[in-house]
């Protein structure tokens, strides 16, 4: 899988976390791997890992995006919004293997693909305040 790839399926594992229990969540992602068929082991533990990785900073991604935002806080934020910025947040500020530029180009993406129309200005104006 490309990076852009592996990066969509972690947003789409991350996302199960709005709608599901941190004690739902083991067998949540048994299912997500089950449903998604990833042939590829080391693709499927890059993903796992990556996202236990954005799971154990989630609270301190959420303070950060509360700090940067004005008139907003992660509360009202639409779930696929919340869930790409807290994957671009997590890459801009704790993968040294992802610069900030490419983290906010790939979040647009997904923001334009998975979110509404506005989206993507979203997304792409809360990252610009993490640079």
């Amino acid at each position: 899988m490309s990076r852009r790839e592996l990066r969509e399926q972690i947003f789409k594992l991350l996302f199960r976390i709005e709608f599901n229990s941190s004690e739902e969540m083991p067998e949540q992602e048994k299912l997500f791997f089950e449903d998604t068929c990833i042939a590829d082991e080391t693709d499927a533990a890059y993903i796992s890992a990556k996202y236990h990785k954005i799971v154990e900073k989630l609270e301190v991604i959420d303070k950060m995006l509360n700090e940067r935002t004005e008139n907003w806080d992660t509360a009202r934020m639409g779930k696929v919004d919340l869930t790409i910025l807290r994957l671009a947040v997590y890459e801009m500020t704790f993968d040294e293997d992802v610069p900030a530029g490419v983290a906010i180009n790939e979040a647009v993406e997904l923001a334009k693909k998975f979110g509404q129309d506005a989206s993507s200005g979203f997304v792409n104006g809360i990252l610009a305040r993490f640079v």
